[in-house]
C-alpha cells in the first residue's frame, strides 16, 4: 500500500480514557503535534556517522523448541526477539525487511543482517505486534511467517487492520490496554500501556493503538516493552505492582536523539535502567539499537550509555545486558 493511500478502516468501538472515538492517545500525557518537530528536527539535525555495515555480528542457529521452565532468547535484531520457553516459540516485532521504511529503495536501511537467517528460524507459535510503525510492523515478514507457520498474531487495537488491508488471509487477534487473552493452558498475554504513538501514513497518526506486552509463564512473567518514552515512570511502577515479580524484561535504548524531539516516545539508556529498576529489576536485554539509524545518537553510544548509566545507578551489568546481533541467552530462573 502507497504511503500517500488512505487506510480504509482503522479501530471503531466506543470512547475510553485512551480513545477519542478516532484517535488513540495518552491519557497522562497526550504530547503535542509531531508534524512540524519533524520537520523542524529534519532541518537541524546533526546526525552522528553509522558504519555502512556491521561485520562484527553474530548468526545464531536455534534449537526447534525448548521446553519447561528453560527460557532461551535470541537478539534478532532491532526489537525483534526470539523468545522460546514452555515448548513455545515467540517472536517480537520480527523483522527481516532490509528497509524501515514504506518504500523498497528509499528510507532506513538494515545495517546488520537478521542474527537469525530466515530459514534457519523454527516454526513461530506466536508473533507480538507492540505497534505499527515501519521498524516495528513489518508486512513482508509477517506475510512469510504467517504462510510458512500459520501462528497466532496478536497486536494492540486497530492493527488487525493495518496487517489484513495488505493481505486479508491473515488472521489477528486484538487487545485494548488491561486486556488479557489465554495463548496456552499455562501462558497467558497481557496489554499493557506505554508512552507511544502510531503511524503508517499521511493521515492515520494515531488511528490504531500501540502498547507492551506482559508473558505469563509458569516460569516466570515476560515484559516486552516495543517502544516507549519513561515519562515520570509511573507507567513501569504500576506494572510491577500489577504483576509482581519479572523473569525477564526487552527495554528500548535507542533512537534516543535530540532528547528534546525523542524524549516523549524513545526511552534513552539511563531511563531504561530506571525503567528497569521500576520492573524489580529482572534480567533485562536492551533492543531497539545497533539495526537502524533511527536517531542522531552514534552507531555504539547507546551501548556505551548504558554501561555507564548501569554503573552510576548501581545495576549488576550482567542483569541487564545489550546483547550482540544473533546472541542467545539462557535466562536464569527467577
Amino acid at each position: 500500500m502507497s504511503f500517500f493511500t488512505i487506510q480504509k478502516a482503522y479501530y471503531q468501538g466506543p470512547k475510553s480514557d485512551h480513545f477519542d472515538g478516532k484517535r488513540f492517545f495518552n491519557p497522562w500525557d497526550p504530547g503535542s503535534n509531531l508534524f512540524y518537530k519533524v520537520m523542524y528536527w529534519k532541518m537541524t539535525s546533526k546526525r552522528k556517522p553509522w558504519p555502512e555495515f556491521d561485520e562484527n555480528q553474530q548468526l545464531d542457529i536455534p534449537p526447534g523448541h525448548v521446553n519447561g521452565n528453560t527460557l532461551r532468547v535470541c537478539f534478532v535484531g532491532h526489537s525483534t526477539m526470539l523468545i522460546q520457553t514452555q515448548g513455545v516459540n515467540i517472536l517480537t516485532d520480527p523483522t527481516w525487511s532490509n528497509r524501515a521504511s514504506p518504500f523498497k529503495h528509499f528510507g532506513p536501511s538494515r545495517c546488520s543482517s537478521p542474527g537469525v537467517r530466515f530459514e534457519d528460524l523454527p516454526p513461530i507459535d506466536l508473533i507480538l505486534i507492540s505497534h505499527n510503525h515501519y521498524d516495528h510492523l513489518d508486512i513482508d515478514t509477517i506475510n512469510k511467517i504467517w504462510l510458512r507457520d500459520d501462528p497466532r498474531i496478536v497486536a494492540p487495537l486497530g492493527n488487525d487492520s493495518v496487517i489484513r488491508n495488505e493481505n486479508p488471509s491473515i488472521q489477528v487477534e486484538t487487545l485494548d490496554w488491561h486486556q488479557k487473552i489465554q495463548f496456552r493452558e499455562n501462558i497467558n498475554l497481557h496489554l499493557t500501556p506505554c508512552q507511544h504513538w502510531s503511524g503508517r501514513h499521511l493521515s492515520d497518526k494515531n488511528k490504531a493503538l500501540w502498547g507492551a506486552f506482559v508473558i505469563s509463564t509458569p516460569g516466570g512473567n515476560i515484559f516486552f516493552c516495543g517502544d516507549s518514552g519513561y515519562g515520570n515512570g509511573d507507567i513501569f511502577r504500576q506494572i510491577y505492582e500489577e504483576f509482581g515479580s519479572f523473569r525477564f524484561a526487552m527495554l528500548p535504548i535507542g533512537a534516543y536523539e535530540p532528547r528534546w524531539f525523542m524524549k516523549y516516545s524513545h526511552m534513552d539508556p539511563k531511563e531504561a535502567v530506571n525503567a528497569h529498576k521500576d520492573l524489580g529489576g529482572p534480567y533485562t536485554a536492551a533492543i531497539h539499537y545497533r539495526t537502524f539509524q533511527l536517531g542522531d545518537e552514534g552507531f555504539d553510544e547507546p551501548n556505551s550509555y548504558l554501561k555507564h548509566s548501569c554503573n552510576m545507578l548501581k545495576v549488576d551489568r550482567e542483569k541487564f545486558r545489550a546483547l550482540n546481533i544473533g546472541e542467545a541467552w539462557y535466562i536464569p530462573e527467577a
